[in-house]
Protein backbone atom coordinates (compact mmCIF):
# COMPACT_ATOMS: atom_id res chain seq x y z
CA UNK A 1 0.00 0.00 0.00
CA UNK A 2 1.58 3.18 -0.63
CA UNK A 3 1.76 6.05 1.49
CA UNK A 4 -0.56 8.43 3.05
CA UNK A 5 0.92 11.75 3.23
CA UNK A 6 -0.81 14.66 5.15
CA UNK A 7 1.16 17.83 4.28
CA UNK A 8 0.06 20.28 7.17
CA UNK A 9 1.02 24.11 6.31
CA UNK A 10 1.43 26.82 8.31
CA UNK A 11 1.89 30.51 7.06
CA UNK A 12 3.70 32.58 9.62
CA UNK A 13 5.04 35.35 7.33
CA UNK A 14 3.44 38.54 6.32
CA UNK A 15 6.38 39.24 3.82
CA UNK A 16 5.46 37.51 0.64
CA UNK A 17 1.98 36.17 -0.49
CA UNK A 18 1.97 32.50 -1.49
CA UNK A 19 0.49 33.16 -4.74
CA UNK A 20 -2.88 30.66 -5.20
CA UNK A 21 -1.62 26.42 -5.64
CA UNK A 22 1.31 27.08 -3.92
CA UNK A 23 0.27 24.64 -0.94
CA UNK A 24 -1.01 22.20 -3.77
CA UNK A 25 1.88 22.46 -5.93
CA UNK A 26 3.71 21.77 -1.95
CA UNK A 27 1.30 18.67 -0.83
CA UNK A 28 2.31 16.89 -4.16
CA UNK A 29 6.04 17.88 -4.35
CA UNK A 30 5.63 16.08 -0.57
CA UNK A 31 3.88 12.56 -2.35
CA UNK A 32 6.22 12.80 -5.03
CA UNK A 33 8.54 11.99 -2.70
CA UNK A 34 7.20 9.58 -0.63
CA UNK A 35 6.00 7.83 -3.58
CA UNK A 36 10.01 7.80 -4.95
CA UNK A 37 10.81 6.50 -1.72
CA UNK A 38 8.61 3.49 -1.26
CA UNK A 39 6.89 4.67 1.69
CA UNK A 40 4.54 2.87 3.26
CA UNK A 41 1.65 3.87 5.93
CA UNK A 42 0.72 6.78 7.07
CA UNK A 43 2.69 9.80 7.92
CA UNK A 44 2.34 13.38 8.57
CA UNK A 45 5.36 16.19 7.68
CA UNK A 46 4.37 19.84 8.83
CA UNK A 47 5.46 23.05 6.80
CA UNK A 48 5.51 26.35 7.99
CA UNK A 49 6.35 29.52 5.95
CA UNK A 50 8.42 32.10 7.73
CA UNK A 51 10.67 35.30 7.04
CA UNK A 52 14.28 35.51 7.16
CA UNK A 53 13.89 36.50 10.71
CA UNK A 54 12.29 33.67 12.35
CA UNK A 55 14.57 31.44 10.21
CA UNK A 56 17.62 32.75 11.04
CA UNK A 57 16.81 32.46 14.49
CA UNK A 58 15.86 28.68 14.38
CA UNK A 59 19.28 28.68 12.36
CA UNK A 60 21.24 29.81 15.16
CA UNK A 61 19.07 28.23 17.30
CA UNK A 62 19.48 24.24 16.14
CA UNK A 63 22.72 24.62 13.59
CA UNK A 64 24.38 27.13 15.32
CA UNK A 65 24.67 28.88 12.22
CA UNK A 66 24.11 32.77 12.98
CA UNK A 67 22.88 33.98 9.89
CA UNK A 68 19.52 33.76 7.85
CA UNK A 69 18.97 30.56 5.25
CA UNK A 70 16.28 29.07 2.94
CA UNK A 71 15.43 26.29 4.02
CA UNK A 72 15.18 23.82 7.80
CA UNK A 73 14.56 20.64 7.99
CA UNK A 74 13.77 18.85 11.43
CA UNK A 75 13.67 15.39 10.88
CA UNK A 76 11.99 13.23 13.58
CA UNK A 77 12.43 9.97 12.81
CA UNK A 78 16.05 7.93 12.77
CA UNK A 79 16.73 4.46 10.52
CA UNK A 80 12.98 5.11 9.62
CA UNK A 81 11.63 5.15 12.69
CA UNK A 82 9.69 7.33 13.39
CA UNK A 83 7.29 9.27 16.39
CA UNK A 84 3.60 8.61 16.41
CA UNK A 85 1.04 11.21 16.53
CA UNK A 86 -1.28 9.64 19.04
CA UNK A 87 -4.16 11.25 17.59
CA UNK A 88 -3.91 10.39 14.12
CA UNK A 89 -1.64 7.17 14.61
CA UNK A 90 0.70 8.56 12.21
CA UNK A 91 4.17 8.26 11.75
CA UNK A 92 5.55 11.82 11.79
CA UNK A 93 8.67 12.49 9.14
CA UNK A 94 9.43 16.15 10.83
CA UNK A 95 8.82 19.54 10.29
CA UNK A 96 10.10 22.30 7.42
CA UNK A 97 10.76 25.38 8.21
CA UNK A 98 10.80 27.70 4.37
CA UNK A 99 11.70 31.19 3.89
CA UNK A 100 9.56 32.39 1.54
CA UNK A 101 11.65 35.73 0.96
CA UNK A 102 14.74 33.55 0.40
CA UNK A 103 12.59 31.63 -2.43
CA UNK A 104 11.56 34.83 -3.94
CA UNK A 105 15.13 35.88 -4.65
CA UNK A 106 17.00 32.68 -5.41
CA UNK A 107 13.76 32.48 -8.54
CA UNK A 108 15.10 35.39 -9.43
CA UNK A 109 19.01 34.66 -9.42
CA UNK A 110 18.37 31.31 -10.83
CA UNK A 111 16.10 32.48 -13.34
CA UNK A 112 13.40 30.22 -12.42
CA UNK A 113 9.70 30.65 -10.90
CA UNK A 114 8.72 30.88 -7.39
CA UNK A 115 6.89 27.70 -8.15
CA UNK A 116 10.00 26.04 -8.80
CA UNK A 117 11.88 27.39 -6.19
CA UNK A 118 9.82 26.47 -3.45
CA UNK A 119 9.12 22.96 -5.02
CA UNK A 120 12.90 22.63 -4.93
CA UNK A 121 13.34 23.52 -1.36
CA UNK A 122 10.65 21.31 -0.42
CA UNK A 123 11.47 18.42 -1.90
CA UNK A 124 15.19 19.32 -0.63
CA UNK A 125 13.80 19.18 2.75
CA UNK A 126 11.47 16.30 2.19
CA UNK A 127 14.75 14.11 1.42
CA UNK A 128 16.53 15.41 4.92
CA UNK A 129 13.67 14.10 6.81
CA UNK A 130 13.82 10.53 5.47
CA UNK A 131 17.75 10.54 6.43
CA UNK A 132 19.99 12.02 2.92
CA UNK A 133 22.40 14.47 3.65
CA UNK A 134 24.31 16.27 0.95
CA UNK A 135 26.53 18.32 3.43
CA UNK A 136 29.56 15.81 3.06
CA UNK A 137 29.42 15.63 -0.42
CA UNK A 138 30.45 12.61 -2.82
CA UNK A 139 28.05 10.30 -4.22
CA UNK A 140 25.53 10.61 -1.49
CA UNK A 141 25.30 14.67 -2.44
CA UNK A 142 24.81 13.52 -5.80
CA UNK A 143 22.44 10.97 -5.19
CA UNK A 144 20.25 13.44 -2.96
CA UNK A 145 20.31 15.79 -5.96
CA UNK A 146 19.60 13.18 -8.58
CA UNK A 147 16.21 12.68 -6.50
CA UNK A 148 15.39 16.01 -6.50
CA UNK A 149 15.82 16.51 -10.01
CA UNK A 150 14.08 13.36 -10.63
CA UNK A 151 10.52 14.94 -8.74
CA UNK A 152 10.82 18.09 -9.92
CA UNK A 153 10.78 17.01 -13.79
CA UNK A 154 7.84 14.34 -12.62
CA UNK A 155 5.92 17.47 -11.04
CA UNK A 156 6.40 19.64 -14.04
CA UNK A 157 8.87 21.47 -13.24
CA UNK A 158 12.47 20.10 -14.80
CA UNK A 159 15.98 22.09 -14.15
CA UNK A 160 16.41 24.63 -17.41
CA UNK A 161 12.59 24.48 -18.72
CA UNK A 162 10.39 27.77 -18.68
CA UNK A 163 8.32 27.63 -15.72
CA UNK A 164 5.87 31.29 -16.63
Amino acid sequence: MPAKLKVFIDDAQTAVKPPAGLRMLIRRACNAVAVQEDLDGRFEVGIRFVDGDEIHALNLQYRNVDRSTDVLSFPQGENGAYDTNPESGASVLGSIALNLVAAQSQAKLYGHSFNREVAYLTVHSMLHLLGYDHEKGGLESVQMREKEESVLTELGLPRGGSYV
